[in-house]
């Protein structure tokens, strides 16, 4: 069990270091944290998702709750259920973009509000260990089959206005993306790659944050007639984006366009990770929203936008959250979103693209450190002149550049994100600062 209990979910290797008798144990944990009397599961394609159910609904049952199994679905499907249902608990069973050997959960309370390793997953990891669960229910929990397919359906195509079905390309990486596309067939004409449901990922990983994953949709959406491409990742709560020439398209760009889509029909807070273009800001403001800056991280974004109220938010890594989905993401209607611009302004994504690449942008750049209260401790002195802030790492602001450097969870690692009005003053200061931070 050792190394499964994560800062946002429990991820292990089937049969090693997550087992059916670990999964009872946490269902069990579970229920004793939360005293909680209704959980929905769901759970993705992998083969060991069945026998990993069958351990934790078995856990759950036994300190008295009853399971709500909607089987095989999205994790937007998931947290939509919960909330939908009136639950006091939501658990999908997942390992995301993770390779076949791989698999977990990720964890909600009511309404979809995620539980993370500061608000309960310590915990949970403590009582599997210990097994100091609470006393097993004189009466056992039951087992109730729901397919939310056909309300989760009517729910998201409220979002849509198109006047008429765009032609699109979707590659399903074998994942539950088949299951979330299913809800966009009456808008749209799909071609699909990959559509068979496989947890052995036979042809690629399914993570949109690997500009590699996207090589075969790359390639389908450049021989055809399509408004644009989406790459799903293994449990579709991401989705990544190629515009009608294939070329994909940075994922903070995309915020700022469901933003402005959004914003066309309700005004409000709007969120975008500190990691992103200054034009997102831009973008919110000249469309009359209101733009919040979010630390990097499903927990915060979501603690944030309830407690603003926000209509949207975007993270650079692809999740895309609606308030119109419990404050969770939808990797479906990040897509309508998408569709509804280029439906409505009858220009192609590239075109609604170009004016947005206003600055030039260093990417994620990874540093393995010693110390990274050293790192932290030079940055401050050295660009002391700028603004800065440190909502998640350290953030330095100029007029024609900004920065942040944060640290990893896990490793012993920092990260750069870097943006300037140039590609010259953005080559010269990510220079600079990489010199600074492996000093």
């Amino acid at each position: 069990m050792a190394g499964i209990f994560k800062a946002y979910d429990i991820r292990g290797i089937y049969g090693d270091t997550l087992t059916e008798d670990t999964m009872y144990r946490i269902g069990r944990a579970f229920v004793t944290f939360l005293q909680c009397g209704k959980v929905v599961v769901g759970r993705d394609m992998r083969p060991h998702s069945a026998p990993l159910f069958d351990a934790l609904a078995r856990g759950i049952n036994e300190q008295g709750a009853d399971v709500i199994d909607i089987g095989l679905c999205s994790t937007p499907m998931s947290y939509y259920a919960n909330g939908k249902l009136h639950a006091d608990a939501g658990i999908m069973l997942t390992a995301s973009h993770n390779t076949g050997e791989w698999n977990g959960v990720k964890l909600s309370r009511e309404q979809a509000i995620p539980i993370s390793g500061a608000t309960g997953i310590a915990d949970i990891e403590k009582l599997v260990e210990s097994g100091d669960f609470a006393a097993p229910s004189q009466k056992k929990g039951k087992i109730e089959k729901l397919d939310i397919m056909p309300e989760y359906k009517q729910h998201i195509l409220q979002t849509a206005t198109l006047s008429s079905p765009l032609q699109i390309a979707a590659d399903m990486a074998n994942a539950m993306g088949v299951i979330e596309a299913q809800v966009l067939e009456d808008i749209f004409k799909i071609t699909t790659l990959f559509p068979e449901l496989d947890g052995s990922f036979p042809n690629h990983e399914a993570n949109p944050l690997k500009s590699e994953t996207f090589a075969d949709l790359q390639q389908l959406v450049r021989k055809g007639d399509f408004a644009f491409g989406v790459a799903f990742d293994g449990d579709a709560d991401r989705v990544g984006f190629v515009d009608e020439t294939g070329q994909i398209v940075p994922m903070d760009l995309i915020t700022a366009l469901i933003a402005e889509d959004l914003l066309a029909h309700e005004k409000g807070v709007i969120f975008y990770d500190l990691r992103s273009s200054k034009v997102v800001k831009e973008i919110i403001e000249s469309n009359g929203g209101k733009p919040m800056m979010s630390r990097v991280g499903h927990t915060f974004i979501k603690q944030q936008m309830r407690d603003n109220n926000a209509v949207f938010a975007g993270e650079l890594s692809g999740h895309y959250y609606f308030r119109h989905n419990y404050f969770t993401e939808s990797s479906s209607m990040a897509v309508i979103c998408v569709a509804n611009i280029i439906d409505r302004s009858k220009k192609t994504l590239s075109e609604l693209i170009k004016p947005l690449k206003r600055y030039h942008a260093s990417g994620e750049i990874n540093s393995t450190v010693e110390n990274t209260q050293k790192v932290f401790e030079r940055i401050r002195s050295n660009y002391s002149d700028g603004h800065i802030f440190e909502l998640d790492g350290v953030s330095v602001e100029y007029d024609d550049w900004w920065f942040n450097v944060r640290a990893s969870n896990t490793e012993p690692l920092v990260r750069l994100n870097l943006e300037a009005k140039t590609g010259e003053l953005m080559e010269e200061k990510q220079a600079e600062l990489l010199k600074l931070i492996r000093k």
